[in-house]
């Protein structure tokens, strides 16, 4: 293969994988799902393969990227317009501490052992467990951390201010669907939610894009 059509081929990639980041969205790489991992990876691969085979030009580079673009955009298109499709392709967080507790079931089932979850946590400035109130597994495989209330603002303590109890936020209602696993974890029912949105002058639940609990807090809602 000759060095000129290396380079056109090349500046082609380029061009062409920059032009289906920006179609694709703005998705940072520590936000990356496992889903999108892989389609980067694929993608690049497909592209990195084809500079290098004399057999393939810049059609062929075009067809496999088109497609597999499309591919992605697709997908990007269902999770958007067909929520409970969301679950499946981006996944969903997981709670692995909660109360103080490690949940040994959730993180057996994403097989997260002690070590990773520690080396995670110091990441946040956390060196022990027991600082922890809540820690989630996020979709991109980082840990987000709500300290216990000393460990919160020691500096609040020693002064004898007030502090705010340590309570956990609970999406209950995501794009106009009620989080059916969240309202479980506050023990309460659609009815309920349905009561507390009517003292806000709210009919239907579809009409509201996002609701979030948090306790001896009244709803926070935000509509379509």
């Amino acid at each position: 293969m000759h060095y000129g059509s290396i380079l056109i081929e090349t500046v082609f990639g380029f061009f062409v994988l920059f032009a289906m980041t920006k179609i694709l969205g703005k998705t940072q790489i520590r936000q990356l799902t496992a889903f999108d991992f892989i389609s980067a990876l694929i993608l690049g691969e497909l592209v990195g393969n084809a500079l290098y085979d004399d057999q393939v030009g810049i059609a062929e580079i075009s067809f496999a990227v088109v497609i597999w673009g499309g591919l992605m955009y697709t997908t990007e298109w269902i999770s958007q317009h067909f929520k409970r499709s969301r679950a499946l392709i981006e996944g969903k967080p997981d709670i692995v501490i909660r109360k103080g507790k490690l949940d040994r079931q959730v993180m057996k089932k994403n097989k997260l052992d002690i070590n990773q979850l520690q080396h995670m946590l110091r990441l946040k400035d956390v060196f022990t467990i027991r600082d922890v109130d809540y820690a989630i597994l996020e979709t991109d495989g980082t840990v987000s951390v709500l300290k216990k209330t000393y460990a919160q603002a020691p500096d609040r303590l020693d002064l004898n201010l007030p502090v705010k109890p340590v309570v956990l936020p609970f999406t209950l209602i995501n794009d106009g669907e009620i989080i059916y696993d969240n309202l479980t974890e506050i023990n309460q029912t659609q009815e309920w939610l349905e009561q507390q949105l009517a003292l806000q002058q709210i009919a239907s639940i579809k009409d509201v894009f996002y609701a979030e609990y948090e306790e001896n807090e009244l709803l926070h809602v935000q509509t379509m």
